[in-house]
C-alpha cells in the first residue's frame, strides 16, 4: 500500500491523495475510521445562567453542539480513558464561556475558551440574534467524542473514487464532448481533435456521459483509488488520515491478542 499527495488545500482544510495497491475495503475502513473513530472536541453540557432571547434553551444548545472547535488531541483525552475516572478535570473537559448583551448576532468569537489553542473554529458562525434588552450568559463544556456516537463529533468528510484513465480513439464530435463533461478542463480540442488533459484526469467524476456520447471513448480503471479528507474545521486533514491510521493498529493490535 503507497500514498501519494495529490492537492493540498490548507484554507480549505482538504488534501487529496493517490491509495495504491490497495483495495475497496481497505479504502472503505480509512473513511469509516476518520469519520467514526477519530476524536474531536464539541460542546456537550450546558449551564445557562440567563437567555431570553427568542431561541429557547435546547435550540441554542443544539447550534452550539455543532459549532466544530479547534481540537488537539495531545491535550485532552476521552473521559473514559481519563485518571479522574470521568468525572471531569482539565485533561477531558474544556470550558468556554460565552456571555453577550449586544444588539445583534452573537457569534462564536464572543464565547472565551479556557484553552487558547482550542477555541471555535470559525469565529464568524452565528449563534442567536438579539434584540435591545436581551441577553444571554452560559458556561459551555466540551468533551471528546467520536462521530459513530454523535454528528457533532464527525471531523469531517471523507469519501474517495476509483482512478481511471480516459482512451480516446477518432471522436466524431469532440465539442460537444467537452460542453457535456461536467468536470471542466479534462478535455480540450486541438486541431478538430479530442485531447485528455492528464493533470486534469483526476477531477474525472466517472459518468460515463463522455462514453454514452461517443463509442471510442473509454474509462479503464487503474486499481488505485482517489481519496480525498476535508475538515469541518477540528483538525487538519493530515491529523485526520494520521490519527485513523494509529487507530487502525491499535484495533489490529488488539485483535491478535485475543487470537
Amino acid at each position: 500500500m503507497k500514498l501519494e499527495k495529490l492537492k493540498e488545500e490548507k484554507k480549505k482544510g482538504k488534501i487529496t491523495f493517490l491509495l495504491k495497491d490497495s483495495d475497496e475495503v481497505f479504502a472503505n475502513t480509512i473513511r469509516r475510521l476518520v469519520m467514526e473513530e477519530v476524536p474531536v472536541l464539541a460542546v456537550e453540557d450546558l449551564e445557562i445562567k440567563d437567555n431570553n432571547s427568542a431561541l429557547y434553551d435546547e435550540m441554542v444548545g443544539l447550534r452550539l453542539g455543532l459549532c466544530p472547535i479547534k481540537t488537539d488531541l495531545k491535550s485532552y483525552e476521552l473521559k473514559e480513558n481519563c485518571k479522574c475516572g470521568g468525572e471531569g478535570c482539565a485533561r477531558c473537559e474544556l470550558k468556554i464561556t460565552l456571555k453577550s448583551g449586544k444588539n445583534g448576532y452573537v457569534y462564536c468569537e464572543d464565547a472565551v475558551s479556557t484553552d487558547p489553542k482550542c477555541t471555535f473554529a470559525y469565529p464568524k458562525m452565528p449563534i442567536v440574534k438579539l434584540l435591545p434588552k436581551q441577553k444571554v450568559e452560559m458556561t459551555l463544556t466540551a468533551v471528546l467524542g467520536k462521530g459513530k456516537d454523535h454528528a457533532k463529533w464527525i471531523p469531517g468528510l471523507a469519501f474517495y473514487k476509483r482512478e481511471v484513465n480516459i482512451k480516446v480513439g477518432k471522436v466524431a464530435n469532440p465539442e460537444q464532448i467537452v460542453q457535456q463533461c461536467p468536470a471542466p478542463g479534462i478535455f480540450s480540442v486541438k486541431g478538430n481533435k479530442l485531447e485528455v488533459n492528464s493533470d486534469k484526469v483526476h477531477d474525472c467524476q466517472i459518468c460515463q456521459k463522455c462514453v454514452e456520447l461517443d463509442e471510442n471513448i473509454s474509462l479503464e480503471e487503474t486499481g488505485n483509488f482517489i481519496f480525498s479528507l476535508e475538515s469541518w474545521g477540528q483538525l487538519a486533514g493530515k491529523e485526520m488520515l494520521h490519527h485513523a491510521a494509529e487507530i487502525l493498529v491499535a484495533k489490529v493490535d488488539e485483535m491478535e491478542k485475543l487470537l
